[in-house]
């Protein structure tokens, strides 16, 4: 007599009694300033999750062996740039109120990190993709102006450009990729799209400009945005918390 094994479908139904696990989606906005500014984003990941086990939260987590945090960035801040208005969604196995969870990080009050705003995603909304970054470069104070404008006119006339990454030079349209440029009162405002392919950075800006000496001579690099494919705005307290002095 033979006894007959279960097929592919039978083994991977989840028994009836087995509990719901609960993926609660929230989107923090926050920044990352001052020397935190010095670490990789792998290292501001491994810092979130710090931060959500010390909140007390209960955490979604991955499947597998070796089950993580379910958390998760649209954008990779470089090391050295700041990020005044960075984004990141985390997964809970709780419902918490918004107010309560944005209280809560903002107590660990961890140097460097500022959180500016908590808001529970509905069920169904996509996942956060990056449409647009925004930086301010602060030059140095004896850069030549003059100098700077007819760089950045000769940049925007050009077609496309050419980039080095890992060792490959890569061609990118220059109208696809760069939506402002100017310079003002020493700072370069300067606005990069994303795209499926490669993208260019800011540093790669100031190279094609000739100003890859500035970050030697103390200039500093902000993203004072990050605009997203689609955005989520509520006025509603039980979907969306705003700390003090960001509403």
């Amino acid at each position: 007599m033979t006894t007959s094994q279960p097929t592919p479908a039978e083994t991977s139904q989840v028994p009836a009694d087995a509990p719901v696990v609960l993926r609660i989606r929230y989107r923090i906005r926050f920044a990352k300033s001052g020397l935190l500014r010095w670490i990789s984003h792998r290292d501001l990941a491994r810092l979130w999750e710090r931060l959500l086990r010390r909140a007390a939260l209960r955490l979604s987590m991955t499947e597998g062996f070796h089950p993580k945090p379910r958390v998760a960035f649209p954008s990779a801040l470089a090391l050295g740039v700041e990020g005044a208005n960075e984004v990141v969604e985390i997964e809970l196995a709780e419902m918490l109120p918004p107010t309560e969870l944005l209280d809560r990080l903002r107590n660990d009050d961890q140097p460097g990190l500022t959180i500016h705003s908590v808001c529970h995603l509905p069920e169904g909304f996509g996942k956060a993709q990056l449409a647009r970054g925004i930086y301010e470069i602060n030059g140095p104070q004896d850069a030549d102006h003059a100098a700077v404008e007819e760089s950045i006119q000769r940049l925007i006339a050009q077609e496309t450009v050419s980039v080095k990454r890992k060792k490959k030079n890569i061609t990118m349209n220059v109208r696809e990729h760069i939506s402002e440029l100017k310079y003002e009162s020493g700072t370069l405002h300067l606005s990069l799209e994303a795209t499926d392919a490669a993208s260019l950075k800011p540093g790669d800006v100031l190279d094609l400009l000739g100003l890859e000496d500035w970050i030697e001579q103390g200039a500093s690099i902000v993203r004072t945005g990050v605009i997203l494919q689609r955005e989520f705005e509520s006025d509603d307290s039980g979907v969306m918390a705003v700390a003090a002095g960001n509403k």
